[in-house]
């Protein structure tokens, strides 16, 4: 089965992007939401990764 990458709806705070990368990758929520709260403060690229994301990755259930 391949992995897929989704926003998640069971860890979800925002739009479930953070979430749904750790989920992703098997680890904590809150390590990959640390990591981009410290990088919204060390230049804000994590806001616009954010903002993608919401667009680009599809919610957890939906087909394509």
């Amino acid at each position: 089965m391949r992995k897929r990458l989704y926003r998640s709806r069971s860890e979800r705070m925002i739009k479930g992007i953070c979430g749904g990368l750790a989920e992703y990758f098997n680890i904590d929520p809150t390590i990959i939401r640390l990591l981009f709260a410290a990088l919204a403060f060390a230049g804000g690229a994590s806001i616009y990764a954010y903002i993608i994301g919401v667009f680009v990755i599809p919610s957890e259930g939906k087909s394509h």
